[in-house]
């Protein structure tokens, strides 16, 4: 007799998708194997979601939704999975962050996670998340998906010249991203601009950190050490970061010369053909 696992959905999101999976499969009448020969893939992928081993994908979601005729509830399900798998420490930021009518940022490190394509993405996770990088990448890829809203958040970003050169995943990788960037210049919600190195000591010298305003919550300063996050609504600290922001942005170069040298980095540096 085959023993089956017994999940307690209250345990966690990834739990209560698995055991809905399972109920929903089984009153379709089918076996692992029949619904993985729906879905395209194996009974044994399913079995391991069903019992939390494999973390969901959205597209994984939105198949079984249409198999099962399920009207889009593991679809709607599957993004808190995704956002479980974010370190605890830095969900309480990511919450605020998809709550957000107003994100403005000034990354002086890497690309912000909300524009990071999924290679650049890996590249950097794989330095501290290599047991669990598949469902990082997910959950960063899940996060983007409040930029593909009906009214998303305004978001203005400052990238530090730093961020161009430096080479995260090589060279294809570096290219890909930076075209990225490149294809949000026609964006109405998405601003950015690139401080160059020539302004020298600035407002931002301390550190990467973010700005999110809300319709209905005060304003929220966020930055993160190498393993926690730090947020606070203290009414100086939201006050001179702002001020600080608004020099950033008035000393880096305006979104459409930054397009420009975003463009003129990746032909020169990374080999891109720029049209």
């Amino acid at each position: 007799m085959v023993h089956v696992r017994q999940l307690d959905p209250t345990a966690s999101p990834l739990d209560y998708f698995g055991y809905e999976l399972r109920r929903k499969r089984e009153e379709a009448g089918l076996t692992l194997k029949q619904l993985g020969s729906v879905l395209f893939c194996s009974g044994s992928l399913i079995g391991q979601i069903e019992t939390t081993l494999k973390v969901p994908t959205r597209e994984f979601a939105e198949r079984v939704d249409a198999a099962l005729v399920t009207d889009g509830y593991f679809s709607r399900l599957v993004g808190l999975v995704l956002r479980s798998q974010l370190p605890t420490w830095f969900q309480p930021y990511a919450d605020m962050e998809a709550k957000a009518t107003y994100i403005s940022t000034y990354q002086c490190q890497l690309v912000y996670g909300l524009l990071q394509t999924k290679a650049y993405a890996r590249a950097v996770m794989e330095v501290d998340h290599t047991d669990t990088l598949d469902e990082m990448v997910a959950a960063r890829m899940e996060r983007q998906r409040i930029l593909e809203r009906e009214q998303p958040p305004s978001l203005w970003v400052v990238l530090d010249e730093a961020v161009l050169y430096r080479e995260i995943g090589g060279r294809e990788v570096m290219r890909e991203q930076l075209a990225h960037l490149l294809g949000f210049q026609d964006n109405q919600s998405v601003h950015i601009q690139v401080l160059p190195f020539a302004v020298g000591q600035h407002s931002g010298v301390m550190g990467s950190f973010n700005l999110l305003r809300f319709d209905d919550h005060p304003d929220l300063f966020y930055s993160e050490s190498y393993d926690q996050g730090h947020m606070t609504a203290n009414p100086p600290v939201i006050r001179g970061r702002s001020v600080g922001y608004a020099r950033l942005q008035a000393e880096a170069l305006s979104p459409r010369e930054s397009g420009q040298l975003i463009a003129r980095v990746m032909e020169e540096r990374y080999g891109a053909e720029v049209a």
